[in-house]
């Protein structure tokens, strides 16, 4: 097949931007042609290129017509729908608060995907998807790159802050603090702290014990790890065997995160470190969350869109109308945004908010 895929950025490595790259790199490897498109390239789009993904931020260079569209992002995912007029769409929803991941509503919008069930019940909540027709597909590690590490010992000696976000200013703080009471050091990786996470691979194996969340959390588990899910949004659990099912559908994310990131919180949940139950909980992740099975079941659904959509003529009446709607309501945000380029409330903008 013939693919593109959208994001918001082709940045810096994080969330949906490493999805972006590790399903297109995979796809490749599969034969497949792809390409991504973002209007804001940097190191991922540097990664998508090395593994034979071509890269553009002006659809007019795109090397060929897809056969479909993997969207991400509602306002890449529309550009390039408006732009190939007869070319369906599968939606994957990463995130149930960013502005960037309200589902956008257009008739071929085939399909739409969560990879977790708070991101499902946005999807039906603004978008008006029935719940039964969203289907939550969990994330993935690339288990070829990500190999496991020796077994931990009976106590951690290393830890890590392993998030974009972290800084001495916020929860990191914290952490540093329940860690130093307990005579455990830890270094911080990510883009706030200066030292972005390039390949997170070589280095994971050098810890015991990681505070993440989401994807940076189940790469720390596939290597073997003990994981604290924690960010700046607050303090979740130390993942175990007898919750990570529970953890997992919610991508070990913000709902997940119900108490303050305190040394008081943080010192409770170090002090659940188990190398067995961590080493349990690495099986259960190299078992279940492998990319190349995530990518194989992504490929089946982009088949099943194409059958579907060959049996379903275009609207060009209710595209026009859907197209209008979407402008509706973004030309508010815009205005408000141009008005105030750092309003806070820009995120939090919702398809059902008022203008």
């Amino acid at each position: 097949m013939r693919i593109l895929i959208t994001n918001n950025t082709l940045l810096h490595r994080s969330g949906s931007e490493l999805y972006a790259r590790d399903v297109a790199c995979r796809l490749r490897e599969l034969g497949h042609e792809v390409a991504a498109f973002s209007t804001q390239i940097g190191a991922v789009a540097d990664d998508l290129v090395a593994g034979g993904v071509t890269v553009v931020d002006d659809l007019s260079r795109l090397p060929f017509r897809p056969d479909i569209i993997h969207g991400q992002h509602h306002l890449e995912t529309l550009t390039a729908l408006w732009y190939l007029p007869g070319v369906p769409a599968v939606y994957f929803c990463h995130g149930a608060l960013p502005w960037e991941e309200m589902p956008p509503l257009f008739p071929r919008i085939r399909c739409y995907i969560a990879v977790d069930f708070a991101c499902r019940e946005r999807v039906v909540r603004e978008a008006g998807i029935p719940e039964a027709a969203v289907r939550v597909l969990p994330n993935f590690v690339n288990l070829q790159k990500f190999a496991m590490r020796p077994p931990l010992p009976e106590k951690p000696r290393r830890a890590l802050i392993f998030s974009n976000g972290a800084t001495d200013e916020n929860y990191a703080k914290a952490i540093r603090a329940a860690c130093a009471n307990l005579g455990v050091p830890v270094d911080t990786i990510g883009l706030l702290s200066q030292s972005p996470a390039a390949h997170p691979e070589e280095w994971l194996p050098q810890y015991d014990l990681v505070f993440a969340k989401a994807r940076a959390a189940l790469e720390a588990m596939a290597v073997g790890c003990a994981v604290v899910v924690c960010d700046t949004l607050g303090c979740g659990p130390m993942v175990s065997p007898d919750n990570f099912d529970a953890l997992r559908q919610l991508n070990f994310g913000f709902r997940t995160m119900t108490q303050p990131a305190t040394v008081e919180n943080l010192t409770f949940q170090i002090a659940r470190y188990d190398a067995a139950a961590a080493a349990a909980v690495c099986q259960r992740v190299r078992a279940e969350a492998d990319l190349r099975p995530t990518v194989d079941a992504i490929v089946q659904l982009y088949q099943e869109v194409l059958t579907s959509h060959k049996n379903s003529p275009v609207d060009a009446d209710a595209e026009m109308r859907a197209a209008g709607e979407y402008l509706q309501w973004l030309s508010p945000v815009i205005k408000r945004a141009l008005k105030d380029p750092n309003m806070p409330s820009l995120k939090g903008t919702r398809r059902t908010d008022p203008p």
